[in-house]
């Protein structure tokens, strides 16, 4: 993760506050930079908003295709052919790395735009989420305070590829 000095200063545009003199285009940059800090957070939301459509998409896809595999199978799955029990099992361990790669990235992408938040509540009256709400969760490291939605979604890909390994060696062996 970059320090926040130097996320700073790739945030702010030091040439434009030489430009602004004098108090009203003070107050016009001022009224500039509080619209670009909401503008941050809304989309920072919506980050979090698209993760979770992201997360009912693939639980949804993960459902659709487990069902079909096992319907297609039959009532005794240890009858289906092979080659449609190994393909289903390679779509839905697809699908789980696919998933988990996303939700990674969703997240990676939400601590980027955070950090930028925070950049700029340096320049605000209020540090309203980078020192407030972050320093009462405990940084996210105590969890008796604040567990990460992100670290816990990222388990259940692996909780599905895991089911359905072991759904497709219970069936092989049989």
């Amino acid at each position: 993760m970059t320090e926040p000095e130097d996320i700073a200063a790739r945030v702010w545009n030091s040439s434009v506050a030489e430009h602004w003199q004098g108090p009203e285009a003070r107050e016009h940059l001022g009224t500039a930079v509080l619209e670009q800090y909401k503008l941050c957070v809304e989309m920072a939301d919506r980050v979090s908003a698209r993760r979770n459509l992201n997360n009912t998409f693939f639980l949804s896809l993960n459902s659709l295709v487990a069902t079909g595999v096992v319907s297609a199978g039959g009532a005794r799955a240890d009858k289906a052919p092979m080659w449609l029990l190994i393909a289903g099992l390679v779509i839905l361990l697809t699908q789980c790395a696919a998933w988990f790669t996303l939700i990674r990235s969703y997240r990676q992408l939400n601590t980027a735009k955070w950090a930028v938040i925070g950049a700029i509540e340096e320049r605000l009256p209020l540090y309203a989420y980078s020192r407030g709400e972050w320093e009462i969760l405990g940084k996210g490291s105590d969890r008796r305070k604040y567990v990460q939605l992100s670290q816990v979604e990222q388990w259940v890909p692996w909780i599905f590829a895991a089911s359905y390994l072991c759904g497709g060696i219970a069936i092989a062996v049989r």
